[in-house]
């Protein structure tokens, strides 16, 4: 039977929706969430605005991948809309993002996909992916190690979800890509805990494979890892990244592992005269749709 799905027209038209999602979740095996929040950004604020950029921007892309053969079509995701957010209340924020991950996804079996909002709202996913799979691996690309115990006083801060992640799922099953920014002890620490490949991407990612196979997997993706020179539109660009391609092509090498819930973070509509990182953002998200769900 044929899913009802909206497709958009990339120039005339959009319904707010992420392109391609289904009219309605019972047929998902994924379920798209956004969460914007940017209360603890430590330099450009914003990123409150890249789900709705994000959902805009995708009206820019066809539905199919060249680079998988692979077309939206084939998939079957489902855009709930934006989490409801106290402004102002992060410990709220964080809250409503976990009990909406749990209630629209996965406590109906159906993975995750939600569009930041700054990086800390990646925890409470990951607290509730965690609940379903105690074994879960997460993987991090990231200019920055986020690996602070406290930052400006507060221990839940986008410079510190790393390390809130670390204690739940144990460093050990941390694995941090393209890190090129942090104190040294946050250096220190990654290099004697986590699993730590600063300043590259892809080489590293096709190293670990064997051992992430069969493994549940939950993919963490800052869009400062790429250089800003091709996506400047971030809260705190760090120069020195990798390219979109090898982004693109860390994802798709890990599309035969076992990935359970993807995030993509920190795209800042307002750092940007224009819509290259919007663009780009929603294409790593097609990306990630046709390499996991």
């Amino acid at each position: 039977m044929d899913m009802e799905r909206t497709f958009i027209d990339p120039v005339f038209h959009q319904d707010g929706r992420y392109l391609g999602s289904l009219a309605s979740p019972q047929e998902a095996k994924a379920v798209m969430l956004g969460a914007p929040l940017d209360g603890t950004v430590s330099y450009w604020p914003g990123a409150r605005f890249g789900p709705a950029r994000i959902r805009s921007a995708s009206n820019a892309l066809e539905e199919y991948s060249p680079m998988l053969d692979r077309s939206l079509a084939e998939t079957a995701f489902y855009d709930a809309g934006d989490v409801d957010i106290p402004l102002g209340n992060v410990a709220g924020a964080l809250r409503a993002i976990s009990e909406a991950t749990h209630d629209h996804a996965v406590s109906k079996g159906k993975m995750p996909i939600v569009l930041g909002g700054e990086h800390l709202i990646s925890l409470p996913v990951i607290e509730a992916v965690h609940a379903v799979y105690p074994d879960l691996v997460v993987l991090q690309f990231d200019a920055h190690t986020d690996l602070r115990e406290t930052y400006l006083g507060e221990t839940h801060s986008h410079a510190t979800v790393i390390k809130r992640v670390c204690d739940i799922v144990g460093p050990q099953n941390v694995y941090q890509f393209g890190i090129r920014s942090g104190t040294r002890e946050e250096f220190i620490y990654g290099r004697e805990h986590t699993r730590f490949y600063p300043f590259e991407v892809l080489a590293p990612v096709r190293s670990v494979l064997p051992e992430l196979h069969g493994r549940p997997i939950y993919i963490t993706v800052d869009i400062d890892v790429i250089d800003p020179g091709f996506a400047p539109g971030t809260g705190t660009p760090e120069p020195g990244g990798c390219t979109p391609h090898d982004l693109l092509a860390a994802l798709h090498s890990l599309n035969q592992q076992q990935v359970v819930g993807f995030d993509l973070v920190e795209l800042c509509p307002l750092a940007e005269s224009g819509v290259v990182t919007s663009v780009l953002a929603a294409k790593i998200v097609r990306e990630a749709i046709l390499s996991f769900v």
